[in-house]
């Protein structure tokens, strides 16, 4: 029979083989999360953008600078940096083309532990213009 004594810090190397297990699967968690959420970001920047071009194309002053300014506002966490591409299937918006706006977000590691590049992520949002 064992005594109490036989298993002291029987815990603590239990705790040291699982602890790092643990982290990681959390780590890798939060990173997937961050990564989700930039691609729901860029998406719904895209489509928003998109929508804009189809719904004011036909403005006087309707400008490509206008579209990138409603995605960027559609989604606050990405860089005023990112690149945002206006596409029209037909040269210009109008009645029976597409519309075609494309974000793609500058993003690395949230936590960087991972040594790996970071996978790249595409918003893409089409619509027909006049709505």
């Amino acid at each position: 029979m064992k005594t109490q004594e036989n298993e002291r810090g029987a815990s603590a190397v239990e705790a040291a083989f699982i602890l790092p297990v643990l982290l990681l699967l959390v780590m890798g968690i939060m990173e997937f999360g961050f990564l989700f959420n930039q691609q729901i970001s860029a998406s719904n920047a895209a489509r928003e953008g998109a929508r804009y071009a189809a719904v004011h194309y036909p403005d006087d002053d309707f400008s490509d600078d206008e579209v990138r300014v409603a995605a960027r506002n559609a989604a606050p966490t990405l860089a005023d940096t990112t690149p945002i591409d206006i596409s029209y299937s037909g040269g210009t918006c109008g009645p029976g083309t597409n519309v075609t706006v494309t974000v793609l977000p500058a993003q690395g590691w949230l936590i960087g532990f991972i040594p790996l590049t970071a996978p790249q992520i595409t918003g893409v949002g089409v619509m027909r213009c006049g709505g």
